[in-house]
């Protein structure tokens, strides 16, 4: 009896957490800066890298069970030093991530207030963002549950709107961009295509539901399921905003960080009361978006630092058990992004913080599907809750086409594609982040390395 009322995780709740969770409003402007042609991306991406990475997730987290995730998957196929890259590359985007919607939240905040946020008063405002998320996500997720149920509410109004409110205003005054067959194929604009990056980060993070499996009636046949249509649920409210924003802006005129809000008061005509109501509700979503991922992102971290494989201050708990080491280190490095932003040359500062950590998520991801080829091939007998179907050759196509597709976003995105002034100070700076950020995470690790094997020799000794 009590093994049957545990079982209360159905595929509803698992695909309405991964829409929840995983949805990112702030990212719909810089995919929808792609222009009418993401909508043909989305479907070529959703087939040949979302599928893959959607059945073979589902087969390393029924699999490889653990609070790990990613990081034991790696572990397990390459050893702990390639572990805690991985580890390393995970965690260090959520940090950037925070210190990208800081700097987003006030922007947003001014936007709709009238205010000139500017100096030290924005700065100030972006610190007291980042502590407020440092804080309450140190919180167990039961003190925070009505947080993400108000978080959900506050994404679907805000993207159901954008998207009618395009849908109407395409129907009655016209769209600010072409739809036709023509600008829907894609242009093969190199320096476009480091958009590209950004829906597949739209498509990431779809292996945290199978850490239900324990909690799933048939999780061999619920995870895939709430996998894949929590994806397609994705990408079809990712579309309705991008189709809102598309009837209001012309591409080459929206802002990454500012497009949502300027496509409201576009497609209402005005700033009113509407408009401020959905800015209230964006704001809400940067603060409660980074709070839902802080349990997943600082658990791997805190799996890692138990495991020796990053430094221990990544293992420090309270008494409650949570991970508040990684916490505050979050809020450390964010703190120092957010101080040293206003020095950075690109001046689009959320563009430039978000883009290094998408890079940053991205290039944690290109060690998974080499780790599912790598399990499959030096531990076949193990038993697989779900397998992912095919043989050889679909296996390899699962493996190696959506782990190019990786490696040439993250190329598009840090290397100038040509020599104009414009591709340069976008890209140079996120490419010397990314240089920046493995070089110390390679430090970090080996010394998480080296401290280990200090204490196994004095451990010897005595």
């Amino acid at each position: 009896m009590v093994e049957t009322e545990k079982k209360k995780f159905r595929l509803f709740d698992a695909v309405l957490m991964s829409v929840v969770v995983i949805m990112v409003v702030e990212s719909v402007a810089p995919a929808a800066a792609i222009g009418p042609s993401q909508f043909f991306w989305w479907f070529f991406l959703l087939i040949l890298f979302f599928i893959p990475y959607g059945l073979i997730s589902s087969e390393l987290g029924t699999t490889y069970a653990g609070d790990g995730g990613l990081y034991d998957w790696v572990k397990q196929a390459f050893g702990p030093l390639w572990g805690g890259r991985l580890a390393w590359l995970y965690w260090i985007n959520y940090p950037i991530w925070m210190a990208s919607l800081a700097v987003l939240f006030v922007q947003v905040g001014g936007q709709i207030f009238g205010l000139k946020l500017t100096g030290w008063v924005s700065i100030l405002i972006q610190l007291l963002f980042v502590w407020v998320v440092v804080l309450v996500g140190n919180k167990p997720v039961s003190e925070s549950k009505w947080i993400m149920n108000l978080a959900a509410f506050a994404k679907i109004v805000t993207i159901l709107a954008l998207g009618g409110l395009g849908i109407y205003v395409a129907m009655t005054r016209g769209v600010a961009n072409s739809f036709s067959v023509h600008s829907l194929l894609p242009q093969m604009n190199l320096s476009g295509l480091s958009n590209l990056s950004v829906i597949i980060f739209n498509f990431l993070g779809f292996e945290v539901v199978a850490t239900m499996a324990d909690d799933m009636d048939n999780p061999k046949k619920q995870i895939p399921q709430a996998i894949i249509y929590g994806g397609i649920l994705i990408a079809i409210f990712y579309l309705l905003g991008a189709f809102g924003m598309g009837a209001a802006i012309p591409t080459d005129k929206l802002s990454a960080s500012s497009g949502l809000i300027d496509s409201f008061v576009l497609l209402i005509g005005h700033m009113n009361w509407f408009v401020v109501l959905i800015g209230i509700f964006f704001l809400y979503i940067l603060v409660s978006e980074m709070i839902s991922w802080a349990l997943g992102v600082n658990y791997v971290a805190d799996y890692a630092g138990k495991d020796h494989v990053l430094p221990q201050i990544f293992a420090k708990e309270d008494a409650k058990g949570m991970p508040v080491g990684t916490g505050y280190l979050n809020g450390i490095v964010a703190t120092i992004l957010v101080i040293a932003g206003p020095l950075l040359p690109d001046q689009n500062i959320f563009w430039a913080f978000f883009s290094l950590n998408v890079v940053a998520l991205l290039l944690s991801y290109t060690l998974m599907f080499p780790a599912f080829w790598e399990l499959r091939r030096k531990d076949p007998h193990t038993e697989r809750p779900f397998h992912v179907p095919g043989g050889s050759v679909m296996i390899n196509l699962m493996t190696w086409v959506p782990e190019v597709l990786l490696i040439l976003t993250i190329i598009f995105s840090v290397v100038p594609m040509n020599g104009s002034a414009a591709e340069i100070s976008a890209k140079v700076p996120v490419l010397i982040g990314v240089i920046i950020t493995i070089v110390i995470g390679e430090i970090v690790v080996r010394y998480a390395e080296h401290h280990q094997a200090q204490l196994e020799n004095q451990t010897t000794k005595d």
